[in-house]
């Protein structure tokens, strides 16, 4: 199938040959002519496969054949959680219609109001917005829905989750009854899909893969330590791995700036992009760690969704995120459009409920290796599901072995590793010790009170060749210890009934 084969006009596709675009993606050959011809969308595809333009081509072919805008009225409006994510669907609009009569702007909040006010009163085409200033504007009188033909919420399941509930519920009463909705994300949780359905009607579904799964070109591992011991494990890697580019999500934007520090101190070229840097500083971060000027990007998860960074190889976990699917957004920042990538996770015991939680959304059980020098004195309990079969250790080199590359730079100072054996998943260094999924069979009486409830669904852990043990690794069963245990008995007895995700930046 072609884009031609599609039906869109010939502007959009002489732009599409320029700029190297030869088939649909999947989810690009299921939406296109769904949006073409005004159908409601909730379109469910993995990162990097291609979303944006499976609702921006269609959108700006419609909007070239139907009529014109009028001063402060918008025809199409995108709704995004992040200004990161405003920024690159508004450049991907620009890019696709620059053949064509329309007019494009977007809004975020963390910049002066005003220049946005001046191109409002012009008229748009496309806006691209984050609410919060989209309600600010609307506010002021300066914005009007009159001529609204099609609404987008992109990223859909974070736009719908309690943090936007309120912002949403101002705007959708506000919109046209009679208008066309698209929804698209990477991830659907159960309770977004019932909101959804009271947005959209009689709506395309469209699932491309499972629901809920990380691209298979993402080798995903995790490495369990102590909390206060990740810095040092993290310098270690760093040095011992030769990482050139690294995307690092941390939970709290005073861990970001810490890690940056650290970072600093040792050498290494690093940056932070979180909630408290103003935007014009968070751009020129962003700018710089594209153009490969500085080694490393510290982020908090308003770099987790929508940032398509060209080949970036790496992502490292150095805390997981406080919502599961965040996990899948994260790691999907590496292995877009098909290239290779590694997420490598740094898990230490108060983590464990949410790496449970990780392992049961995405229906897998991540490969775990210690690395020797930063075991965890509390250790991590194993989240294998009851009964599962441990993966076996696999015979042969290590999978995607390379040397260092030749023009990497100079690595940070830490301590040299204690031995030199296999790694999982590419470099010529071992990650030391490897700690497959506990073995099927009766637990003790203590643990079985422990292991009530759903357990993890069954992944497909032992059929990877990419994720099984190393040759040479030491094959090690991971236990509790009598702390860990009582914290987490401690957390089970006070968790609250629910998880409530924080409201994103306007």
């Amino acid at each position: 199938m072609t884009f031609q084969s599609l039906g869109l006009i010939d502007p959009l596709l002489r732009t599409l040959d320029a700029l190297g675009y030869k088939q649909p993606t999947p989810v690009q050959k299921q939406a296109i002519p769904a949006v073409l011809a005004g159908r409601d969308v909730m379109a469910a595809a993995q990162t990097g496969t291609g979303k944006t333009a499976g609702f921006a081509l269609p959108i700006l072919h419609r909007l070239t054949m139907e009529g014109a805008t009028a001063p402060q009225c918008i025809r199409a409006l995108v709704l995004v959680p992040t200004r990161e994510l405003a920024e690159q669907v508004y450049e991907s609009f620009r890019s696709y219609g620059s053949n064509l009569p329309l007019r494009s702007a977007v809004a975020y909040g963390g910049v002066a109001i005003e220049p946005q006010i001046a191109t409002l009163r012009k008229g748009l085409d496309v806006l691209v917005a984050t609410p919060g200033r989209l309600i600010d504007l609307h506010d002021q009188g300066v914005i009007s829905f009159e001529l609204l033909q099609t609404l987008v919420l992109d990223e859909a399941d974070r736009m719908l989750d309690l943090g936007f509930e309120r912002d949403l519920d101002i705007l959708l009463e506000a919109l046209p009854k009679q208008r066309q909705t698209l929804m698209f994300s990477a991830t659907f949780s159960d309770e977004v899909r019932k909101l959804a359905k009271g947005m959209l009607k009689d709506p395309v579904s469209i699932q491309v893969a499972a629901a809920n799964t990380a691209t298979k070109s993402v080798k995903q591992w995790l490495i369990p330590t102590d909390k206060r011991r990740k810095p040092d494990l993290f310098l270690h890697l760093l040095n011992k791995l030769g990482w050139v580019q690294a995307l690092v999500f941390v939970k709290t934007r005073k861990g970001a700036e810490a890690l940056v520090k650290t970072l600093h101190e040792h050498g290494v070229t690093a940056d932070a992009i979180h909630g408290d840097k103003t935007q014009p500083a968070r751009l020129r971060a962003l700018d710089r760690f594209k153009r490969k000027e500085v080694r490393l990007l510290i982020a908090t998860d308003v770099a987790a969704r929508g940032l398509d960074i060209e080949a970036l190889p790496q992502v490292v976990n150095f805390d997981l995120p406080s919502v599961a699917e965040d996990y899948i957004h994260r790691i999907g920042r590496t292995g877009r459009a098909g290239m290779a990538g590694e997420a490598v996770s740094l898990v230490c015991a108060d983590e464990v409920d949410m790496l449970k939680e990780i392992e049961m959304l995405t229906r897998q059980v991540i490969p775990r290796y210690e690395e020797p020098g930063f075991e965890a004195d509390h250790r991590v309990p194993e989240t294998a599901p009851k009964g599962a079969a441990p993966v076996p250790v696999r015979k042969g080199p290590a999978p995607n072995a390379a040397k260092r590359p030749a023009g990497a730079p100079p690595l940070a100072k830490a301590p040299p590793p204690s031995r030199t054996e296999a790694r999982p998943a590419g470099g010529s260094e071992s990650l030391g010790v490897w700690t497959p999924p506990e073995k099927g069979g009766k637990p003790p009486a203590r643990e079985r009170v422990q292991n009530k409830g759903p357990a993890s669904p069954r992944g497909n852990q032992g059929r990877n060749p990419a994720n099984a043990a190393p040759k040479g690794a030491v094959v090690v069963t991971a236990g509790r210890g009598a702390k860990s245990q009582a914290r987490t008995e401690g957390r089970a007895a006070a968790k609250p009934a629910g998880r409530r995700s924080k409201p994103g930046p306007r």
